[in-house]
């Protein structure tokens, strides 16, 4: 079994394994923003602040993501062993995990000021995943370490001594209350230096403080159902362990703006992020895999370096489109147990979006992206997976005076199941035989609102 790295993703609203791109309501509703010179260019687009606003500009912004993260495992039933367990059963074991991924509303603060060809601007919000998960029938990976344990012990006891009035315990003898939480932010502020060096092309940098907290939490209990062992205690396990780690990386961003065409590049570099253990319960059943969450250990959490190329084009004054394309180096941002080698490539996203003024009041506009993690079975686990997904986001603004407008938003992500195909052994089911498999699936939603104001 594969336990080495026992954090649980939480609610990602968009962009990498790690990191979230979407913090501004303009995202949301647009998707494509590595081209805007508003106000989410502090994010998006450092160097575009150049042709933004003159003077002070602040934004608030608050979305409610809500994502299910389901895990169907399939196994066969336990086999028979001659002379020792004479009740094998046919068939398949089947059985849906839900996960429900939550979080409080989700806050995000952008800041610029510019005056000529200067500009500073600042933004702090969540910017890897951001909220809490719960399994409230636990997940595959530990009730499978219980049910496995259980049925050799009792196996193997009855083996060294065919005689005895031993029994051998499957799982229709005894009830699982199992329940897995988690949690994990990344909560970061940044801040930005831009300078238009010429009318054409202006460049940005910038620096971002990332802080990790995070916490795992399981609760299992196996208590005897059969007359023999009715109310017995077969296992009790319990996990507590909570991670906090900082990590610190630079940000370029350039801006070529002539006419009606802005083309843009920005680069983040990779942040080391080395969480510390503080845990208060660690069970004994995991033996040698308990090391990684023994209190005082070390375990990486970076976020992956990040390339952002856009176009933008304004078609009419009032008309605006753009293309952008990310890519997040998964390959090379050291994960727990070196998950990240695993994987076949960094992560691709596409995205595309078009805004459109009705007139002075009211914009509407709409995007799209399409996310490729270039995932594998042995980068996928119970507590951390990833579905590779196609997002839709729509929305507007509406300007309510000269210096005051509210932007609202919705996207939904659509996943694409991954089925992960392992040995009974493997995973924990022992005396079952092979093979057997998980259905990672997830589901998610995000509406947001925000106001801009420029002074």
């Amino acid at each position: 079994m594969a336990l080495y790295a026992m954090t649980f993703s939480t609610v990602s609203m968009a962009g990498g394994l790690m990191t979230n791109t979407n913090y501004h309501i303009a995202f949301d509703r647009m998707m494509a923003r590595g081209a805007t010179f508003d106000i989410d260019a502090a994010y998006s687009n450092p160097a575009g602040l150049a042709w933004g606003h003159e003077g002070f500009q602040l934004s608030l912004n608050f979305q409610k993501p809500w994502q299910n993260r389901d895990i169907t495992t399939t196994i066969p039933h336990y086999l028979a062993y001659p002379g020792v367990y004479d009740h094998g059963y046919e068939g398949l074991q089947n059985k849906k995990f839900e996960g429900v991924a939550s979080a409080p509303i989700v806050p995000a603060l952008f800041a610029s000021y510019k005056k000529d060809r200067w500009a500073i601007s600042s933004m702090i919000g969540i910017v890897g995943s951001g909220g809490f998960v719960k399994y409230s029938e636990g997940i595959p990976m530990f009730n499978a370490l219980v049910m496995g344990s259980i049925f050799k012990q009792t196996l193997t006891a009855k083996m060294m001594n065919p005689e005895a009035p031993l029994l051998v315990i499957t799982p229709e003898m005894y009830d699982i209350d199992s329940e897995v939480k988690g949690k994990q932010y990344i909560y970061g502020a940044q801040v930005n230096f831009t300078y238009r060096v010429t009318d054409e092309f202006a460049a940005a940098i910038g620096l971002r403080a990332n802080y990790y907290d995070g916490y795992s939490r399981v609760r299992l209990k196996a208590i005897g159902t059969n007359p023999l062992i009715a109310t017995t205690t077969l296992a009790d396990l319990n996990l507590d362990c909570t991670q906090r780690g900082i990590g610190v990386a630079p940000i370029v961003s350039f801006d070529y703006h002539k006419g009606a065409l802005n083309l843009t590049a920005r680069y983040e570099f990779r942040t080391k992020i080395n969480t510390k253990n503080d845990t208060k319960e660690l069970p004994e059943e995991l033996g040698e895999l308990a090391a990684p969450y023994a209190n005082g250990v070390h375990v990486r959490y970076d976020m992956p370096s990040l390339l952002s190329l856009a176009v933008g084009y304004e078609f009419t004054p009032q008309l605006r489109a753009t293309l952008e394309y990310h890519f997040f180096d998964d390959k090379h941002a050291v994960m727990a147990g070196d998950r990240q080698k695993e994987l076949t490539h960094g992560t691709n996203e596409f995205l595309a979006g078009v805004e459109w003024d009705i007139n002075k009041k009211f914009t509407v506009s709409c995007g799209g992206q399409r996310t490729d993690y270039g995932l594998a079975d042995g980068y996928q686990q119970n507590t951390s997976f990833a579905c590779d997904s196609y997002s839709i986001g729509l929305g507007g603004a509406w300007n309510i005076s000269e210096k005051l407008r509210l932007n609202a938003g919705y996207f939904i992500t659509l996943y694409s199941d991954y089925t992960r195909e392992f040995t009974a052994e493997q995973d924990g089911y022992q005396g079952t035989g092979y093979p057997g498999q998980d259905v990672y699936s997830r589901t998610n939603n995000v509406i947001g609102v925000g106001l801009d104001y420029k002074f």
